[in-house]
């Protein structure tokens, strides 16, 4: 009614977006029992914006451009990623692709569209950062729902996928309406305004989150057009190793696969401008000296110490509190670009308190700085074993009472798996030492589950009464 009393009927929607837009703000002013002061605090407001600065809603038009744009054009020849999610979940969830940028998110989304396609159904895809829904509001994508069941009636079941929909102000309240309608929901993206965990924060338990990494080794194969034969000749064989070691050295990231020759410049570009973009913007990081300080630290670091790097930092005369070091570097583990693996222990509080293990979410991030073969070896059973447990919950590393490390212990009801790697198995002095890690390590933790993983070594030996399993990385990453 107000907006009704302000405005001509043209400008009605508009004054209606901002009256929405601002409610919030409004509402906090007490009531008066007659009016309502903050009835008199919205007329007052709307009346004296000038009509050049109103918020101008997207039109119908726009709405049906877009609409059809993305159903008239054609899909993208697309690597089918190993990520499996339910295009018909049985509860009343929105579904959230999260993961670091560009490894393939919006393309995933692409995926699960082709599949409805197929059943001749007609999803929403809307990119909410094109520049024709600039300023978008909820408002705007109230309209947008509504021309899209005005223009596809007959469809039983709808289906609405939103890339970077943080763009829109309030958007939880209309994905929460969805939802109430029975319309299956999808969401991706992670930007420097609202990173994907906390838009599973805002939804407030009314979403299934997934996580998507860079390629995985068998979705690189894919890529490259290679199927793998169980009974492979000597070529095969080489040129699996030949891709294997090509993909231990630069990683995963869909456009370095897809244009090697450029893929440094990719990398860094990562590091460079979406990392900083994302940490620097999103967290307010004023000192960005330290920051890439930190990120150099990491990358060069398979353990990593706060203590000790704030005491580095000390030494050059660079002053910043432990407390602000701890924020970047969980602001840096919550866009996915590194990891810290904890050290197995049955007390909660000793884990929290161990010096944690430092890995990236590609080994291209590695590659580029000189990195040698055996980390980037372990980095990528990490990544592998990441993508199977979908957290670091269930993955630790382990310290002997002796000190004696092993790489990975996996768990579940108990200990499940003990995993050692070891890039060359052939050195025996190297050999022993790994193997009385493991057998120490299977003692203390009353786990038989032993394995190693080796470059291209495959066998079973017995080692001080236990039975341990040699797998070459290919095999195992190939899950055979």
């Amino acid at each position: 009614m107000l907006a009704a009393k302000l405005y001509p009927k043209e400008d009605v929607g508009i004054a209606t977006a901002l009256l929405s837009r601002f409610d919030p703000i409004f509402d906090k002013f007490p009531s008066n029992p007659l009016n309502g002061i903050g009835i008199i605090w919205r007329e007052t407001f709307i009346y004296s914006l000038p009509i050049n600065n109103r918020i101008k809603m997207i039109t119908r038009d726009t709405w049906i451009e877009v609409i059809r744009d993305f159903q008239e054009r054609g899909l993208p020849e697309l690597v089918e990623r190993e990520l499996e999610v339910d295009l018909k979940l049985p509860i009343n969830r929105a579904t959230i692709i999260m993961g670091p940028r560009r490894c393939g998110k919006t393309y995933y989304c692409f995926q699960l569209i082709k599949k409805l396609r197929r059943k001749n159904r007609y999803p929403l895809y809307v990119n909410l950062e094109d520049n024709r829904l600039s300023g978008a509001t909820v408002g705007d994508l109230e309209q947008m729902l509504a021309i899209y069941y005005e223009m596809y009636p007959s469809e039983k079941e709808f289906y609405v996928f939103l890339d970077e929909v943080q763009n829109v102000p309030h958007w939880e309240g209309f994905v929460r309406r969805l939802l109430d309608d029975n319309v299956r929901v999808f969401i991706t993206g992670s930007s420097s305004k609202l990173l994907s965990k906390e838009i599973a924060s805002a939804m407030r338990g009314r979403s299934l989150s997934y996580i998507m990494l860079p390629f995985s080794f068998t979705e690189y194969l894919a890529s490259k057009g290679i199927k793998v034969r169980r009974y492979m000749s000597l070529k095969e064989k080489s040129r699996l190793l030949n891709m294997l070691h090509e993909y231990l050295e630069w990683g995963g990231y869909p456009e370095c696969i897809l244009y090697p020759k450029g893929r440094e410049k990719i990398l860094k570009e990562i590091i460079d401008i979406t990392i900083f973009r994302d940490v620097v913007e999103r967290y307010g990081v004023k000192n960005i000296r330290v920051l890439r300080l930190l990120i150099n630290a990491l990358i060069n670091s398979p353990e990593f110490s706060i203590h000790r790097f704030y005491n580095f930092l000390k030494s050059m005369g660079v002053k910043i509190s432990k407390n602000t070091l701890y924020t970047y570097s969980e602001c840096l583990e919550d866009i996915f670009f590194v990891f810290f693996l904890r050290r197995f222990s049955t007390s909660y509080r000793e884990i929290e308190q161990t010096r944690p293990k430092v890995y990236l979410v590609d080994n291209g991030l590695l590659r580029i700085n000189d990195i040698s073969e055996t980390r980037l070896l372990e980095n990528l059973v990490f990544l592998e074993l990441y993508r199977r447990c979908e957290s670091t919950k269930k993955l630790f590393y382990y310290k002997t009472s002796d000190g004696k490390e092993v790489d990975f212990v996996i768990c579940g009801e108990g200990v499940k798996q003990l995993i050692q790697v070891c890039y060359d198995i052939s050195d025996y002095k190297t050999k022993e030492r790994e193997l009385k890690s493991l057998v120490r390590a299977a003692k203390e933790l009353n786990c038989n589950n032993l394995l190693v993983i080796t470059w291209d070594y495959e066998a079973k030996e017995e080692f001080k009464g236990r039975e341990i399993k040699f797998t070459p990385l290919w095999r195992w990453l190939l899950k055979e």
